[in-house]
């Protein structure tokens, strides 16, 4: 019954990437090797953020019970350099416009599910227990490629030299909402708070 339960949240996260790739045009062009460049990009992408967090941005050690709201408003500004990796990313691959933004939103998305969901994805949902919390990580993963295609069609369009200059003001708003998603959203506030 495990077997199954990993069985099932492992094509939950994973086979909406394979499908992605194979339905979007993506293996009739070869991109396979400009997904995973893309996949590095996010890697090191996410190693200088850890060390710069590491270096500038020491634990806080306030009240217990506390909340620093500007510091983890900075460290939330780190994830800033995301969009510029993105950027890289999508600079970085040939082609029309639709596959830029899905070579790169796809490599920079996968790498983000192998980094962050596999090992929890093999040893949690193997575990004797059901737990819920295996499906909505599968469930996360999927939105999380919905999420990076959309930034990187929205790197993309930022970048058009034909856009309007009334387009501009709402797109760098668009773009800073992606940046600061998981502030915005309360994940790290939530987890501080514990709502």
């Amino acid at each position: 019954m495990t077997l199954f339960h990993f069985g099932n949240c492992f094509a939950l996260a994973y086979f909406p990437y394979f499908i992605t790739y194979k339905c979007s045009g993506l293996s009739e062009y070869s991109a396979f090797w400009r997904c995973v460049q893309a996949g590095a990009t996010y890697v090191l992408v996410q190693l200088g953020k850890m060390l710069f967090l590491a270096t500038f941005f020491p634990t806080w050690e306030g009240p217990s019970g506390g909340f620093d709201l500007v510091g983890e408003f900075l460290r939330a500004t780190v994830d800033v350099l995301d969009l510029g990796g993105l950027q890289l990313a999508l600079g970085r691959g040939g082609g029309r416009g639709e596959l830029r933004i899905l070579v790169a939103a796809l490599g920079w998305a996968s790498a983000e599910l192998l980094t962050s969901r596999c090992v929890p994805l093999w040893v949690g949902a193997r575990g004797v227990e059901f737990d819920w919390r295996h499906l909505q990580m599968g469930l996360d993963s999927n939105i999380s490629l919905a999420r990076h295609v959309a930034a990187a069609a929205l790197l993309w369009a930022s970048g058009r030299q034909e856009l309007p200059p009334r387009m501009r003001v709402p797109l760098m708003g668009l773009l800073l909402a992606a940046a600061y998603e998981g502030f915005l959203s309360g994940h790290r506030i939530g987890m501080k708070l514990k709502i």
